[in-house]
């Protein structure tokens, strides 16, 4: 696995919520890692340890207080919010641990929803997001209010929206949290093939079942914000 180039970089990055006020709190201190392209990688470590905080910093959903994140080898920790969005859109695909799907709109709607506003036209979008229900098995579903899913149904809704937009990366926070072990087994394999076919994944989990899995190519373990270990298998 050491061959591949890294996806996304991180330099001495640090994330400090509240800074200067009596309730600051430093979530990430001083984190220098490389995701190399192609693995699957578990941040691993108890609430609170940061995982979360370093996977929405990998995902540029939020901007480090200090040092560089490079995706591609470019730096990208202080690009505008707009070009942000756009590599959001372009690069990864997000499984929230409440999945965040949107009640009120169909189960194609919530899997097309990424797509809008693109480039992609409406119907490239109906057809990415059909073929992605009929491959997890829930193309049955397609008409169905969100709210009409069990906690599985939702999980492979959230699943195909995350890859609707073609990411290379998929990034999971705390996906098996809320499953029981059927289902979390079903998850875990869902992305093992998924990384066999070429995305980039990344799961921040305190779940045995999670990186206990011998398909796990490294693991990241964290503690008190700081990165305390890497394991590449």
């Amino acid at each position: 696995m050491g061959g591949r180039d890294p996806l996304i970089r991180t330099e001495h990055v640090s994330k400090v919520f509240n800074p200067g006020m009596p309730d600051e709190t430093r979530a990430v201190s001083d984190v220098s890692v490389a995701i190399p392209a192609g693995e699957f990688v578990v941040l691993k470590g108890p609430s609170g340890s940061g995982k979360t905080t370093l996977l929405s910093l990998l995902g540029c959903m939020s901007r480090p207080t200090q040092g560089r994140i490079e995706l591609h080898g470019k730096d990208v920790a202080k690009l505008p919010e707009r070009f942000l969005t756009q590599i959001r859109r372009k690069e990864f695909g997000f499984i929230f641990q409440q999945f965040n799907l949107i009640r009120g709109l169909s189960v194609l709607e919530n899997v097309m929803l990424p797509l809008y506003p693109t480039e992609v036209k409406v119907a490239e979008a109906r057809r990415r997001a059909e073929a992605l229900l009929d491959e997890l098995n829930m193309r049955h579903k397609a008409g169905q209010p969100i709210q009409r899913l069990s906690g599985g149904e939702q999980q492979r809704v959230a699943i195909a929206r995350a890859l609707v937009n073609e990411p290379e990366a998929i990034l999971a926070d705390e996906p098996t949290a809320h499953l029981d072990t059927r289902l979390s087994e079903d998850f875990m394999e869902i992305m093992h093939r998924l990384n066999r076919a070429g995305k980039t994944v990344i799961v921040a989990s305190h779940d045995p079942r999670v990186f206990g899995k011998p398909f796990i190519t490294r693991i990241v373990e964290m503690q008190d914000g700081a990165v305390t270990a890497v394991t590449a298998r």
